[in-house]
């Protein structure tokens, strides 16, 4: 029988992690209970974090919003800091699966998970949040794109836990946008998604970040696509010639959701969608 130990305080966790280092942490459960009944692990002790107060808050943290690990994308998706100041964050994390899931999984979890899919991820990307980690022996932060190494790694050292996430304000971006391409409208898995932020003087972008999930083993920045709508207006032949370098920065690969080539193109036609907004 597994044992379920429930630390309340910081280090009570530490105590718990010190004793069971190999036991699985238990934030949410969404993806760690399925592979639980899927008997693909069986681990003797788990720690679980639901008592762990201090990770659930959201709020302003100098110029950005520390948002605990243990936020649920239902939370982080109405919470008025993030409708305000990280609208893409809201938007992508309302994409998360259905009520449920929304209700129960956690950010960190998202994070930890290290899904290629995972819909937070790219709009944390285009944010350029970075990864509040904490142990025993104190606090260290990390760019997303040091956290994430590949699909299902997080440079996560032993003794470590994600407390937060760090998002720098970006309300001085006017367009903020995030849209996933699934087999279905309900519960999919992105088969590719995109994440936008875009700031414009008089109607030119001034600076533009754009990240794909689903279509490489991470997240991935697109720094040329960014670079060409520089001083450029979000016109569709604009846009054309970005997306064409987005489908040249992609890497996807071929599964049982979609083909590479399918990904690829699609990378590119989200893009597009810009000229609608």
């Amino acid at each position: 029988m597994t044992r379920v130990l429930l630390p309340a305080t910081l280090p009570e966790l530490w105590e718990a992690l010190a004793a069971c280092p190999e036991a699985p942490l238990l934030a949410g459960g969404t993806d760690l209970l399925v592979r639980l009944r899927a008997r693909r692990q069986r681990p003797e002790a788990l720690v679980g974090l639901e008592r762990l107060a201090e990770l659930r808050t959201i709020r302003r943290q100098g110029r950005g919003l520390r948002i605990g690990a243990l936020a649920t994308h239902a939370m982080i998706a109405r919470h008025p800091l993030v409708l305000r100041h990280a609208p893409v964050l809201a938007r992508a994390v309302s994409e998360v699966g259905g009520p449920a899931i929304r209700n129960m999984g956690t950010l960190g979890g998202n994070l930890c998970t290290a899904s290629p899919a995972g819909d937070s991820l790219p709009a944390l990307a285009v944010l350029e949040a970075r990864v509040e980690l904490l142990s025993a022996g104190g606090t260290r932060l990390l760019p997303l794109s040091e956290f994430l190494l590949g699909p299902g790694r997080a440079a996560l050292a032993p003794g470590e836990i994600v407390g937060a996430v760090r998002v720098p304000l970006s309300a001085d971006f006017q367009v903020q946008h995030f849209e996933k391409a699934g087999r279905r409208a309900a519960l999919a898995i992105a088969v590719v998604s995109l994440a936008v932020l875009a700031r414009l003087e008089k109607g030119m972008v001034a600076e533009a970040r754009l990240a794909v999930g689903s279509a490489a083993p991470t997240v991935l920045r697109c720094p040329e696509a960014e670079e060409f709508l520089r001083g450029r207006r979000l016109t569709l032949s604009a846009l054309e010639r970005a997306a064409r370098a987005v489908r040249a920065a992609v890497r996807p690969i071929d599964d049982a959701r979609a083909s590479a080539g399918y990904r690829r193109q699609v990378a590119g036609n989200l893009l597009l969608r810009l000229a609608d907004l």
